[in-house]
């Protein structure tokens, strides 16, 4: 299967070329969780008023909500002594994050925050009214490739 996130090919392609790849190697977890991911992904396509083309970005998000999704059932699982359906959940998780980009590093991430602080405080805004500035500064120059709520606390350690 075709696990290269630095492909060429879109997203949606790539799942599709690994979902006839997962049948031949009768891989029944990559296939299920390939199924589902399409069928997300098409949801998000129809939702709204018109039907419309998701863009990589896009998908990637639809992926991200996927991928958090399956990170707090198997959580809920572990919690509640279900350690089969935990394990099927992670399983599923590993098949998400094959399509997913590499996760920025805390350095990487420390620095484009601490980048974004100097210029809300340059801009005049200090402390807890910067918050918001910052994070949208922040995930605007870090993309898809950081966690949403990874970036708030950052952002909230720096500003208190």
């Amino acid at each position: 299967m075709s696990t290269d996130p630095t492909s060429t090919d879109t997203v949606k392609a790539r799942l599709q070329s690994d979902l006839t790849a997962a049948m031949k190697a009768r891989d029944e977890v990559s296939l299920s969780t390939i199924r589902m991911l399409r069928s997300a992904i098409s949801t998000a396509e129809v939702a709204g008023d018109s039907a419309v083309e998701l863009d990589d970005d896009q998908v990637i998000a639809v992926l991200q909500s996927e991928a958090k999704k399956r990170s707090e059932s198997a959580d809920v699982y572990e919690q509640a002594g279900r350690t089969e359906l935990a394990a099927k959940e992670r399983a599923e998780l590993e098949v998400i994050e094959r399509y997913l980009p590499a996760a920025m590093g805390d350095d990487e991430l420390e620095a484009i925050v601490d980048d974004e602080i100097a210029k809300a405080a340059a801009s005049g805004a200090e402390g807890g009214r910067a918050m918001g500035i910052v994070i949208k500064g922040v995930r605007e120059r870090a993309g898809a490739s950081a966690d949403g709520g990874r970036i708030a606390a950052l952002v909230k350690s720096k500003l208190t």
